[in-house]
């Protein structure tokens, strides 16, 4: 009996202990709960800047400054937001990664710093949230043109597109549709009527407006925008139309509005992730000014280069100009190997016609054609096995600009050269001194006539005839009598010891023919 009462005694003893071990493990979770409960969850928050103009540079540094929040494990992605806008194609592509991509996997907010005007609203309505610094500005996102009106049709075309866009964006998170509609198009007038069951704003566009007199206050409606007007709100107006969540002072307040609204705690410092400057610098070798400069120089240095003996800093400026040109346009996705591999073969075309075949006949006719074909090829973003031309209404309109900045490099072109033409080639002596000529033995070509006081030059004539020395190609050098003088050839290649004869004298030009044969 006393063995039974001793195993009893030990069973209700470790019965008690398993009790008040359940017990303390219950106290210690119900404590460890409320203090997890009395401190918010810590979150990461990266900030990435998109400012000044909306190109496929500040895309790709966009996406790749996106990539990288990711990597560090954030939980907000906050765009400090300071723009007048930009190219359609480029905004709709930052629009898609912020909603199709990166906005699956981070909160993305829009912290509009200064304005955030016409592509710049695109991109900001395509984050989940929309904070704005105090007298700021959003909205006005009608599409426009360089050099070029869009009216009618074509008009419609983009901005139906554009209109898709936003529309896709007040969709996916939660902002008036008709609000942002009517930033991009004019002729929509968008009423404010407050529905009596959830006492908020809705916007209506007039087509639209509900008739239902138990569900919306309608005698009460507002007009917040006539037709014929583009929406654009100041920080306040957003506010209170329900496109920003807040109004801040600066963006430590931003952030703060996030932690108390979501209840969470972002680590300090909060990181900024910039540009860099090789970014920066393809964004400044794409924009238009910088494009049209580039086709100026590349045309300019050959015009020079054609018209001025041997091969000089004209060559290399032409040169230097188009690798510029080309590499930006590679590094931002605009040209693709193929286009790259058109441009090169219509270089060596026309080297061929310059350089081996006399006259100027169907190769240089080909390599004018190609090198045409391949920057047309790099105004539109494809790829190498498509054929480039605009797809989309965005893709059309960006396409137009990168042309008017390529129409205004060549018009300047045409100008400069026409001025050169009259007044800088006859006297030619700051040309002469940037020219290479090629080298010549003193013992063979004692003296260029070119080279002396005009006191002393031999007079020429038209019809005089001479030996060339230099190659022409157009321009090069050929004996008359004891002088030796710079000569330009009527567009044909002539090899030296060809008899030329003296077509026509311009200042100190002297234009060439190769003398025909007599039978």
């Amino acid at each position: 009996m006393k063995g039974c009462s001793g195993a009893y005694l030990r069973r209700a003893e470790q019965t008690r202990l398993g009790r008040g071990g359940l017990l303390f493990g219950f106290l210690l979770a119900c404590i460890l709960i409320a203090a997890e409960n009395g401190a918010p969850p810590v979150r990461k928050a990266v900030v990435i800047s998109c400012h000044e103009m909306i190109d496929d540079g500040l895309y790709r540094s966009i996406v790749r400054r996106g990539n990288e929040a990711l990597q560090r494990g954030a939980d907000y992605l906050i765009l400090d937001i300071s723009t007048y806008g930009g190219l359609v194609e480029s905004a709709d592509d930052i629009s898609k990664y912020l909603i199709l991509d990166i906005g699956k996997k981070i909160h993305t907010v829009a912290y509009v710093s200064t304005e955030a005007i016409s592509a710049g609203a695109m991109i900001s309505t395509s984050c989940k949230d929309i904070i704005m610094r105090e007298n700021t500005t959003i909205g006005c996102s009608a599409p426009v043109a360089m050099g070029t009106p869009l009216e009618g049709a074509e008009r419609e075309k983009i901005e139906s597109f554009v209109r898709a866009a936003f529309s896709r964006a007040a969709q996916a998170n939660g902002y008036p549709e008709a609000l942002l509609k009517a930033m991009v198009s004019q002729n929509l007038e968008v009423w404010q009527v407050r529905n009596k069951k959830t006492g908020q704003h809705e916007y209506f566009e007039k087509e639209y407006l509900p008739a239902d007199p138990n569900t919306y206050d309608l005698d009460n409606r507002k007009l917040v925008v006539k037709e014929g007007e583009l929406l654009t709100l100041t920080a306040s107006k957003a506010l209170e139309y329900g496109i920003a969540r807040a109004v801040a002072a600066d963006l430590e307040e931003a952030i703060a509005f996030l932690e108390q609204r979501d209840g969470v705690v972002f680590e300090r410092p909060i990181p900024m992730l910039e540009t860099t400057w090789s970014e920066e610098m393809v964004r400044f070798l794409n924009s238009p000014l910088v494009v049209s400069i580039l086709v100026l120089g590349i045309l300019l240095g050959i015009y020079v280069e054609l018209n001025t003996p041997g091969i000089g800093l004209p060559s290399l400026l032409a040169l230097t100009c188009l690798i510029v040109l080309v590499g930006s346009k590679y590094l931002i996705g605009m040209a693709n190997w193929i286009e790259i591999a058109i441009l090169l073969l219509g270089i060596v075309l026309l080297l061929i016609e310059i350089f081996i075949i006399p006259g100027f006949g169907l190769t240089g006719a080909a390599g004018i054609l190609c090198m045409l074909a391949g920057l047309f090829g790099m105004l539109i973003k494809n790829d190498p096995d498509e054929f480039p031309w605009p797809q989309g209404n965005g893709q059309w309109k960006d396409f137009l600009d990168n042309l008017t900045g390529v129409s205004f490099g060549f018009l300047l072109f045409l100008i400069l050269a026409y001025l050169l033409a009259k007044y800088f080639f006859p006297k030619g002596f700051f040309i002469k001194g940037l020219v290479l000529k090629d080298a010549v033995p003193s013992a063979v070509l004692p003296i260029s006539a070119t080279g002396l006081p005009v006191h002393q030059q031999s007079p020429l004539q038209p019809g005089d005839v001479g030996i060339v020395v230099s190659t022409c190609r157009p321009a090069g050098q050929a004996r008359f009598g004891d002088k030796i003088v710079d000569v330009v050839s009527e567009a044909e290649f002539i090899n030296p010891g060809k008899t030329v004869v003296i077509r026509r004298i311009s200042g100190s030009r002297v234009i060439v023919k190769e003398q025909e044969k007599k039978e």
